[in-house]
């Protein structure tokens, strides 16, 4: 397999289910308590961003750690 190939495909895929992830767990917040009222477009537009922001960063995370742990019996041999 062509890793230069796989490893875009493995981030891009890792990035969308952690943003999937993350928009899921957003829905449990009551947004009603800290949005002003007749304001759905930009709770929407809100949530979608901080989706995406939660999202990368945990995907970040999870690419280094493998990235990182692939590179340690270089480290040890």
């Amino acid at each position: 397999m062509n890793a230069l190939g796989v490893n875009p495909l493995l981030a891009i895929g890792s990035h969308i289910f952690f943003i999937g992830i993350a928009f899921y767990a957003l829905q449990a917040i009551m947004p009603q308590a800290i949005i002003r009222k007749n304001r759905v477009l930009q709770t929407q537009l809100l949530f979608i961003l901080l989706s995406i922001a939660i999202g990368s960063a945990v995907s970040n995370f999870f690419l280094d750690i493998s990235y990182w742990s692939g590179r340690l019996p270089f480290i040890f041999g």
